[in-house]
């Protein structure tokens, strides 16, 4: 299978970013998006290891994110709980994605989207499905956007810790379903999913 690469990229004229987000599917916490314009000469080491966020390592993924962060502009932005609930996950995804690409510090000329739908933004605007395992610059805004979400996920489970959000980043695992079960649901549950969304009816 094929690495992602600079093809796109090299295909198109001007400023290029790359954009992803994470979180889609959780019952908990916020979807994140990543925008980030990506050098074509950083450190030949660190770029042989970007790929979709899902096929690197949790080591891997770490370095390569502390690189990113460090070396080039880029922006994490969030659509929160409350987002999703009111304007669906869809809707909240695109809204982070938005906000990630006008936090950069340069404004880009095209903004290469993974999957098949566009924020509603004044950037020219490329949807790229499986984009992640394609492009270059969104698999490394993939891997900012995970390792970043991953960690907050983490942080909030030092408070909630009957839920495994550092193990599963919110995602309705076993230990996830069981633990709303013996205690309920905290503020980062996603109260229009249907599996928080009947609890809520079938208890109130």
């Amino acid at each position: 299978m094929s690495l992602p690469s600079f093809e796109i990229e090299d295909s198109l004229s001007g400023v290029i970013c790359g954009v992803d987000e994470v979180g889609r599917g959780p019952l908990a916490g916020p979807v994140v998006a990543a925008a980030i314009i990506l050098p074509k000469d950083i450190c030949p080491d660190i770029l042989s290891i970007i790929n979709d966020s899902k096929k690197v390592s949790p080591k891997k993924r770490k370095l390569i994110y502390q690189y990113l962060i460090q070396n080039t502009d880029y922006c994490i932005a969030e659509a929160s709980v409350e987002e999703i609930d009111k304007i669906n996950i869809l809707q909240a995804s695109l809204l982070a994605m938005k906000r990630s690409i006008l936090g950069l510090k340069s404004a880009p000329d095209i903004a290469l989207i993974d999957g098949n739908k566009e924020p509603d933004i004044n950037i020219q605007c490329k949807t790229v499905i499986k984009g992640d395992q394609k492009s270059l610059s969104i698999a490394a805004a993939s891997i900012i956007a995970k390792e970043y979400r991953d960690n907050l996920m983490a942080e909030l489970a030092k408070e909630y810790n009957m839920y495994g959000w550092e193990k599963n980043a919110g995602y309705g695992t076993k230990l996830h379903k069981l633990g709303i079960e013996k205690h309920g649901i905290t503020v980062h549950h996603r109260t229009s999913f249907k599996p928080i969304y009947e609890l809520i009816n079938l208890n109130y």
